[in-house]
């Protein structure tokens, strides 16, 4: 078995660790996370959207056929599930067994940024949602949205799911401009970390959107994930997995295949979701 990282995160690499039903296969997978009880959700652009694994990569169930148009982002937060529906504009959230709790935006309807492309930079910012692409929710109960292919955004609510505030405008090197805000994540001290994919660079917010700092040892990242510890795990299409501290120093680096979206679980081990290889491998860490 392959072996990656260095120091005190070596990995060995598990490819064909996920075991689905009999005649089935993987479409692109976009994104996954892991419960309280370390059950894995891949998040796939195919129905059923959501497959259910244990740690040992059994097959538990599956959820949500025809409730999801475009799958894009999630995260599971205190046992619940926040996903984002990319083409058909929404931000959701559900019960980790697939029970509809809130519906962010509305279907079918995109703002006006007058973008007519995926990826290239829009004209200009507006309001939710043009394409969104995560949503996790701060400790405060605020919900944070990355908005996304066709707006350059993040989307702040409160968390009965009213608009507070909104940022970013689209471009390409000054700070709070964005160029696909593909990923998010709200530390611990309210802090907002946004994965700016197409400018190569994390940038780092105030819970009000007051940007602070960024890092820029990263190539076009795709999504990020603070462990317990506050250190942060982020794929990137370079193709590779960098683990870096709270301030953005590398503290290891190895290649991957192109992941699109990533997640670690509660013993260290680390899940990349690869929708262009339409796979879900797991990094299980070497302890």
């Amino acid at each position: 078995m392959t072996t990656v990282g260095s120091g005190s995160y070596q990995y060995e690499v598990m490819e064909t660790w996920a075991k689905l039903p009999a005649g089935w296969t993987f479409g692109p997978v976009s994104a996954v996370a892991t419960d309280s009880r370390d059950r894995v959700y891949a998040f796939q652009r195919k129905d059923p959207p959501i497959i259910v694994f244990d740690r040992d990569g059994s097959y538990l169930s599956s959820w949500g056929s025809s409730a999801i148009t475009d799958p894009h982002g999630i995260a599971i937060i205190n046992d619940v599930i926040y996903l984002t529906d990319r083409e058909d504009h929404v931000a959701l959230k559900f019960t980790l067994d697939g029970k509809p709790l809130m519906v962010l935006g509305t279907r079918g309807k995109p703002s006006d940024t007058g973008a007519t492309k995926d990826i290239e930079l829009p004209p200009r910012s507006a309001g939710p949602f043009n394409k969104p692409t995560e949503m996790v929710p701060a400790p405060s109960g605020d919900l944070y949205v990355s908005d996304g292919y066709r707006n350059s955004r993040v989307h702040r609510f409160s968390k009965d799911g009213g608009l507070l505030s909104s940022w970013g405008t689209p471009g390409k090197q000054e700070p709070g401009e964005f160029h696909l805000p593909h990923s998010l994540w709200v530390g611990p001290d309210g802090y907002v970390y946004v994965c700016d994919r197409e400018n190569s660079r994390i940038q780092v917010f105030t819970a009000e959107g007051k940007f602070v700092s960024q890092w820029r040892d990263i190539n076009r990242p795709t999504d990020i994930y603070f462990d317990a510890r506050q250190v942060a795990y982020v794929s990137e299409l370079r193709p590779s997995i960098s683990i870096l501290d709270r301030s953005g120093k590398v503290l290891a680096r190895f290649d991957s295949p192109s992941g699109h979206g990533l997640w670690v679980d509660s013993v260290g081990d680390i899940y990349l979701a690869e929708a262009g290889g339409k796979r879900l491998t797991k990094y299980a860490h070497k302890r």
